[in-house]
């Protein structure tokens, strides 16, 4: 009899227990919204991306539609999918610069271009919500870092461009799964492949700025589960940490040494 693996509660405890700051306070946002529709079912209206009601008076929708959803599936399924991205994301990048993403650029703009889209090309005036685009952000964000290592992968005699991952899940979910935005779906993934290539960098404030932020307000030793920008798991750009060892203990090469890189 083949054995399956086992829910395990307190395996499940100790992962949310680990999760980082700005990772936990967006899902929970995301869940306590959804707790308020069941008495306010009109919240859902308020924040919906719907191109026609985006105005200069309605313009935080393009913030708040990631974080509602239409029903308890919807939420449930997307709080899943998104916990380990951002969770990854936040471990690189630090918690202030996750929270000025999340709560700005990673919402304006693949809104911003959705509402374009609809408005200007498709002519529609359809309203999402959901986190689903900024599942796909990242996932294309983390498709086009894999694509260096691991440029393709095998189907059958076929070789598929790792970068093509999240595409390929967006056509397959629209096939599949009634009433998904295709397009809000490509609006995010193309965001996403804009943050790994490094085009939209310039949204990040500079690390001295967030620096200056952590060490006056003491943002380390004041909020739990804070990342800070000096203590990333991979660095700000992909820079891996090193260990001070001393120069006597080290193997030495009779050949001068040669610099990698730029």
């Amino acid at each position: 009899m083949p054995s399956f693996p086992q829910f395990n509660p307190l395996r499940l405890r100790s992962y949310i227990l680990r999760l980082p700051l700005c990772t936990r306070v967006l899902l929970a946002v995301m869940v306590a919204l959804y707790v308020a529709t069941i008495p306010l079912a009109w919240l859902r209206d308020w924040a919906a991306l719907e191109p026609d009601k985006v105005g200069l008076a309605s313009l935080y929708r393009l913030n708040t539609f990631p974080l509602m959803h239409i029903g308890f599936f919807h939420m449930i399924f997307n709080v899943i999918a998104l916990a380990p991205l951002l969770e990854r994301f936040e471990s690189e990048f630090g918690t202030l610069v996750t929270l000025v993403l999340f709560t700005g650029p990673f919402g304006l703009l693949p809104g911003g271009i959705y509402i374009l889209l609809e408005k200007f090309v498709l002519r529609s005036n359809t309203a999402v919500m959901g986190a689903s685009i900024w599942v796909f952000l990242l996932l294309s964000s983390e498709a086009l870092k894999t694509q260096k290592s691991n440029p393709n992968f095998s189907i059958g005699p076929y070789k598929i461009p790792t970068w093509t991952t999240p595409l390929i899940l967006i056509v397959l979910t629209s096939i599949l799964v009634p009433d998904v935005s295709l397009i809000g779906h490509l609006c995010g993934a193309g965001i996403g492949y804009l943050w790994a290539s490094g085009w939209i960098k310039f949204l990040v404030p500079h690390e001295k700025i967030l620096r200056f932020i952590e060490s006056k307000l003491n943002l380390l030793g004041r909020l739990p589960h804070y990342v800070s920008v000096d203590q990333k798991t991979y660095g700000r750009y992909g820079v891996l940490p090193t260990t001070a060892v001393p120069l006597g203990t080290m193997p030495r090469s009779p050949e001068q040494g040669q610099r990698l890189g730029p």
